[in-house]
């Protein structure tokens, strides 16, 4: 198992996409062409890009010949879910189950991501032999892709530990949640000397502890974290259970190798998981074509926050990230509380 590669389109059309017994199962229900086998990896690729998870190309260990593909893909409004699809010269020995396998000890034991799901039309019923196997939970149905599926869940507490781990390119980095605010000796350290590597000092606002730390490790050491705290805020006046994000550190010596995205993308999940139905952060300039990215949008209302002496109106750009197709705020958002 392998990330996908632009380089894998003529074989995921060969395995894949040629396949009508294999693409009726999936959102457009018939075989497509070569053209969309490459629009496929394309967007694999992206996914990779964008959250350092996604499909992998699965092969023979014996011949190398290219039997599918099986990953996680974070879908927007409902979170990471589990996907296979398979030759059907590759169906019925255990390799959707295997492979499938692996992709749960990424999710939970590598990325500590909160919960996986998985989509199935309910006709499928090898598709659900295979997630029950793997230990899914039922849980209720879903419009997905414009079809009406059957969902399960997996939780980390439901998945056995896979024979093999996948090769994602990063096999060191493992991702540790925890509660609180995190240690203040991994932050000095992955500020490495830097005196405001957020760009606020000067705005001299009292800060809100994170309620939950993500943090990145590699060869022993913290090399990123990322905390959040959930809180109910004000959009337009009316009440939003939304997770503040902040925090986003990572060590000059880890920077550009997306660890970044991977620890924002899980820290995502984990908040949805908690029940947040929007994400906000306060955002340096630099860094809103980062966010941008990543699915953020950019608030154009005032924001209000409040300090020990009085209300204030926030100075620095505000992002937000939506959970559950909530509209934004066109007047005004107030995180009733101090800025995190």
């Amino acid at each position: 198992m392998e990330p996908i590669r632009r380089g894998d389109s003529e074989d995921l059309f060969e395995a894949v996409v040629s396949q009508d017994s294999v693409m009726r199962w999936l959102a457009t229900g018939r075989a497509d062409s070569r053209s969309a086998a490459e629009a496929m990896c394309d967007d694999h690729v992206a996914h990779w890009a964008r959250h350092g998870y996604g499909d992998f190309a699965v092969r023979d260990a014996a011949t190398h010949a290219f039997l599918g593909r099986v990953g996680l893909r974070n879908r927007p409004q409902y979170g990471v879910d589990l996907g296979f699809a398979l030759h059907p010269r590759a169906q019925g020995r255990g390799i959707a189950g295997e492979a499938g396998r692996a992709c749960l000890d990424l999710a939970f034991r590598r990325l500590s991501l909160p919960a996986v799901f998985a989509f199935v039309l309910p006709d499928n019923a090898a598709s659900i032999a295979v997630l029950r196997r793997l230990g899914a939970q039922t849980d209720g149905t879903v419009q997905s892709s414009g079809l009406h599926c059957l969902r399960y869940r997996f939780g980390p507490a439901h998945t056995a530990a896979a024979e093999h781990m996948v090769d994602d390119g990063c096999t060191d980095l493992q991702l540790i949640h925890a509660l609180g605010p995190g240690s203040p000796d991994d932050k000095a350290a992955l500020r490495d000397g830097l005196p405001d590597p957020f760009g606020v000092n000067g705005l001299g606002p009292v800060w809100a502890d994170k309620q939950h730390t993500l943090t990145a490790v590699s060869e022993g050491r913290s090399v990123a974290s990322v905390g959040w705290l959930l809180r109910d805020m004000a959009f337009d006046g009316s009440p939003r259970r939304t997770a503040g994000l902040g925090g986003v550190l990572v060590h000059p010596a880890y920077r550009d190798q997306g660890i970044a995205r991977t620890v924002i993308s899980v820290a995502v999940e984990h908040a949805r998981a908690a029940g947040a139905e929007t994400m906000i952060l306060l955002c340096h300039p630099d860094l809103v074509p980062l966010y941008t990215q990543l699915g953020w949008s950019r608030l154009s209302v005032p924001v209000t926050f409040q300090q020990p002496d009085s209300a204030r109106t926030l100075p620095v750009t505000t992002m937000i990230h939506d959970l559950v197709g909530l509209p934004h705020p066109t007047v005004s958002v107030d995180l009733r509380g101090l800025p995190f």
